[in-house]
């Protein structure tokens, strides 16, 4: 069956983890949020006797701390939790500082072991913070896009298949592989050296203030690396 996280039949569904059972008891759990600032509109909202998504009417302290504490009346030794919102912008590699202070407040609680950002239709620079894996906009992975003109030097065609490796005990990461394709007539296809290392050359300027850079591999696939 599919599991889904973030929608539902009334506002107790949409807030619902998907749980996924882990080897050794634990489960991973996935929450999901959209946000308004990525134009989720706010009446998409579920409410206790109509369906929805779980939306976020705001990125502010307050509201990560609901979020949090949400979180952790679900989570259990054994668990790893994976915070999912769809926020910001469609363009452009600016993390504003509302979309750092959430994902770090929900790391700081406990609440978070990744945090799963997403709206631009393109990869944007990659935190560790904490230990935990933070995706500020983990970009399209495939779309309808294609032959869209005016934003080709964010190369929207290029999508990112991320593979993180959690410690089981403690949530932090232990290691990231990211796979690139590139997107063409609804299809993946592997990418050409110079487009690695386009992507290489983008994750270390935008890594850059949060101390990350990636390794690119002879096979085309690039490795996280963090202070």
């Amino acid at each position: 069956s599919v599991r889904v996280a973030g929608a539902g039949l009334d506002e107790r569904g949409a807030a619902t983890p998907a749980a996924v059972p882990l080897p050794g008891g634990g489960r991973l759990l996935v929450f999901a949020y959209g946000a308004t600032t990525s134009g989720v509109p706010r009446e998409w909202a579920a409410t206790p006797g109509r369906g929805g998504i779980a939306v976020l009417q705001e990125l502010s302290a307050r509201s990560a701390q609901r979020v949090a504490r949400h979180v952790l009346t679900f989570k259990r030794a054994g668990d790893l939790i994976v915070v999912s919102v769809h926020w910001g912008g469609n363009w452009g590699y600016v993390v504003p500082g509302e979309q750092r202070d959430f994902a770090r407040a929900l790391i700081d609680a406990g609440a978070a072991d990744v945090v799963h950002g997403h709206s631009s239709h393109h990869a944007k620079g990659i935190e560790v913070y904490g230990g935990r894996l933070v995706l500020y906009g983990c970009g399209d992975f495939i779309n309808d896009y294609e032959g869209i003109s005016g934003h080709e030097r964010y190369r929207s065609d290029l999508s990112l298949a991320y593979f993180p490796t959690l410690d089981a005990t403690t949530g932090a990461l232990a290691d990231l592989t990211i796979a690139p394709y590139r997107i063409r007539r609804f299809r993946l296809e592997e990418v050409v050296h110079a487009d690695a290392q386009w992507l290489k050359a983008m994750l270390d300027r935008e890594g850059r203030p949060f101390g990350t850079t990636a390794d690119l591999t002879p096979r085309r696939r690039l490795v996280l690396r963090w202070q």
